[in-house]
């Protein structure tokens, strides 16, 4: 055993449901091994979302998650509300994933406190 024992810090651990300061700590901490998915509407994560995250509507979210992602691999999830994200996250769990964080408060949340989002610019075309 070290003489140091919180000489090497650690990342904070993933709870079952997280607040976005949570999830920017571990962001923060660097190379965090983590995905964010955004279950919302595909125009809504258009429009602006969590920079970083995935879209995953949830009517594709297993079809996508299982072929793509690691069942060991932490998730956290966000919808347009925190029952969407609850019934996103338990979708997950039932498919067989070990490690899922519900965001609290979302893309509202994440937004409030002033952390990056971002957007899908797209092109009109015509005129």
């Amino acid at each position: 055993m070290s003489p140091f024992p919180n000489l090497i810090p650690t990342p904070p651990p993933m709870k079952a449901r997280s607040l976005v300061y949570d999830l920017k700590a571990r962001l923060d901490w660097g190379e965090p091994a983590l995905t964010i998915i955004d279950v919302r509407d595909r125009n809504l994560f258009n429009t602006s979302h969590i920079m970083g995250s995935i879209s995953m509507p949830m009517n594709e979210l297993i079809d996508r998650a299982l072929p793509s992602l690691v069942l060991s691999r932490d998730l956290y999830v966000y919808g347009e509300i925190d029952e969407e994200t609850a019934e996103a996250a338990t979708k997950l769990r039932t498919a067989g994933f070990e490690n899922v964080s519900e965001l609290r408060g979302g893309l509202a949340a994440w937004k409030a406190v002033g952390f990056p989002v971002e957007a899908i610019p797209y092109t009109v075309i015509g005129n």
